[in-house]
């Protein structure tokens, strides 16, 4: 019987391995790795072809690498339409800071800025004129990193990024700007109300890809939307989306929680860092400014009904009522464009919180120049921009503070008052009145909208004619400066030139050819001091024997030896012929002796006589005479004196021209 064959049996499936886990986890890098690998190379395309801004804050300047400058694009940052974007100043600083400098960064936004004024209007540039002339062989690099139109998110960023640049002290003014600044939480660029989300919206804006994303996502928005923001309006009116914020509503909580956490953030930033933090409070005007818009349905929530009130109390005299309402009235403005007094507490709160983080008490200064405490159109232009004598109560505030914590320290130093200050900052009336011309065509305009009283009249001068010009933006404000120093060279107003030179200084610290101009119209003028101080700063700046043998002669024709020993060292120091320098440093170490024993004793006739022998013998007949003068007063009948005397009316040796070369 034959065997039934059977079907061969089919081969059994082979199966496949399972991944490893190593192999599985590569495969989810490689998963979520890859659509980063093409968004870097979509970045770097965008950089390799231009698109987009470098907002690092700070870029090098263009005519020397030595110097870093505020980037005129960071602002991109924190402005969602490019049109409201601001540009801050372009003040340069060293990339390599030496040990006679001190820098200081200065944070906030308009009024920080010094608008309407700006340049040597602003409250830093007052500082730094007086501690410059206070301190004259220091180097202060004040740089104003201010913004028009922004708040603390803009202050809590630039405090991040100026750490790296070995800052010696931070000042702030900022608190204005809350609601409506940039990113605020009733302005047009708000982007959310989590201040941690704003945050990382700010750093990923710095990438050209999310530049490119924005600026796809906003053209199809005003597409669709047909609206284009209009240049007509102001920037201050562009900004503002919510104009109705009530009193410790929701939004304006959120407004205060905004600035009190990233100024917390700023402040302990710094202070772990161990870097000093001056933070003034907020100053607003008061009396003189109606409430932008009121509540009309709930008197007591009216900020009207409360400026009608304290208007009473003040005819009345009772002063302490009426500063109360006029305080509440301003916090009960719906239209948010002058800080609450909530935010002077945040302020007041976190001053106390950290080392090393100071409170300047601005608000308690302005109170002393306002008339009964009540701050209005004395200090303050129209809402909460000072005038200039309110700038230089800010700078006041400031110096006093910075003075009081130890930051600046006299050491026998006579400094520069602050009626000193008022009477020689250099400010022109050009800067004046193009301030004044500003305020009085921005108040025709929303939110103030001041009824005209006739056509707007510029003053028939020189001056006037050119800070108008500016203000219309003919003219920039350099080109203004420089055709009033020409003008008033060409009418012999040495006075007026000097100060606009001075500006000069203040507005390029870096551009030797101001302080040569100074010192040149100081010498026109016959101001020795002056001279010295602008020639020597110029010799800091670029040493050399020409200007060292000038400032020499100058301190000793100012009977300063003491000052020109320096400028003979470096003579001595840097010359291959020595002698006769080294022969001249021995008279001046005798007249330095000499000065340091009258010091000890007024009334050693001695003294006074050799130290006016020695200054007659060099030719300085002047300071001869000064000394022998002196001698004259303490013994009248001394022969040694009289003999001296004598013989300087009868030298014919000019005056100043020393015989020591």
């Amino acid at each position: 019987m034959k065997k039934k064959k059977t079907a061969p049996a089919s081969k059994a499936p082979t199966l496949q391995k399972p991944l490893t886990k190593k192999k599985l986890l590569l495969f989810k890098v490689i998963a979520i790795l890859l659509p980063l690998f093409f968004l870097i190379l979509i970045e770097i395309g965008l950089r390799l072809f231009g698109y987009g801004h470098d907002l690092r804050l700070f870029i090098e300047d263009t005519k020397d690498k030595h110097y870093l400058a505020l980037n005129n694009y960071v602002s991109l940052k924190y402005f969602t339409d490019s049109i409201n974007a601001t540009v801050g100043n372009y003040e340069l600083f060293k990339k390599k800071k030496n040990y006679e400098t001190v820098r200081i960064f200065v944070l906030g936004e308009s009024t920080t800025q010094g608008f309407p004024y700006n340049y040597n209007g602003s409250f830093h540039r007052w500082l730094k004129y007086r501690l410059m002339r206070t301190f004259p062989k220091k180097n202060f690099e004040i740089i104003n990193l201010s913004l028009t139109a922004v708040n603390s998110y803009t202050v809590l960023d630039f405090a991040k990024g100026i750490i790296g640049y070995e800052p010696d002290a931070v000042l702030i003014y900022v608190g204005q700007n809350e609601y409506y600044g940039a990113l605020g939480v009733g302005s047009t660029s708000n982007i959310g109300n989590n201040v941690h989300l704003v945050r990382l919206k700010i750093k990923l804006r710095e990438f050209r890809l999310v530049q490119l994303i924005n600026s796809t996502l906003n053209g199809i928005k005003k597409m669709f939307s047909g609206k284009k923001a209009s240049l007509h309006q102001r920037l201050i009116q562009r900004m503002a989306a919510d104009q109705n914020i009530p009193y410790q509503s929701g939004k304006y909580e959120r407004g205060i929680r905004q600035f009190e956490t990233n100024m917390n953030d700023v402040c302990q930033l710094l202070s772990k860092k161990k870097i000093p933090v001056f933070i003034s409070n907020l100053v607003s005007n008061e009396k003189d400014l109606k409430p932008f818009i009121s509540d009309t349905s709930d008197k007591n929530r009216s900020a009207d009904y409360q400026f009608k009130l304290a208007g009473q109390a003040y005819m009345k005299g009772d002063f302490k009522l009426a500063k109360q309402l006029y305080v509440q009235s301003k916090d009960m403005d719906l239209l948010r464009f002058r800080a609450p007094e909530a935010m002077n507490f945040v302020i007041h709160k976190i001053t106390s919180k950290y080392p090393g983080v100071y409170l300047v008490n601005t608000k308690a200064l302005f109170e002393q120049h306002s008339p009964h405490g009540i701050i209005g159109k004395e200090t303050i232009l129209e809402h909460v921009h000072p005038n200039l004598f309110g700038y230089a109560l800010l700078s006041d505030a400031f110096y006093q503070s910075m003075k009081q914590k130890g930051f600046i320290t006299l050491q026998g130093k006579q400094e520069m008052s602050f009626e000193q200050l008022l009477e020689q900052m250099p400010l022109t009336k050009v800067d004046s009145l193009k301030g004044a011309y500003y305020v009085e065509r921005m108040k025709k305009d929303w939110p103030f909208n001041e009824p005209k009283t006739g056509e707007f009249k510029v003053e028939n001068s020189f001056e006037g004619n050119l800070a108008n010009k500016v203000v219309l933006k003919k003219i920039h404000w350099y080109t203004a400066m420089y055709l009033l120093l020409e003008h008033y060279e060409q009418v012999n107003d040495w006075k007026e030139a000097f100060r606009v030179a001075e500006g000069g200084v203040l507005e390029f610290p870096y551009d030797i050819r101001t302080y040569l101009t100074a010192a040149q119209i100081a010498n026109n003028i016959n101001n020795n001091e002056q001279v010295a101080f602008y020639l020597g700063k110029a010799f800091q700046l670029e040493p050399d024997f020409d200007k060292a043998q000038k400032l020499f002669f100058l301190y000793m024709k100012l009977d300063q030896p003491e000052l020109s020993i320096f400028y003979l060292n470096y003579f001595i120091n840097n010359s291959n012929s020595k002698s006769t320098a080294e022969k001249t440093k021995e008279t001046v170490m005798q007249i330095i002796t000499l000065k340091d024993k009258i010091k000890t004793d007024s009334t050693n006739v001695d003294a006074l006589n050799s130290l006016a022998t020695i200054y007659l013998k060099i030719s300085y007949k002047e300071i001869a005479m000064k000394y022998v003068g002196k001698a004259l007063e303490k013994d009248p009948g001394n022969k040694n004196s009289l003999e001296i005397m004598k013989e300087i009316k009868t030298s014919s040796l000019p005056n100043g021209k020393s015989s020591v070369r």
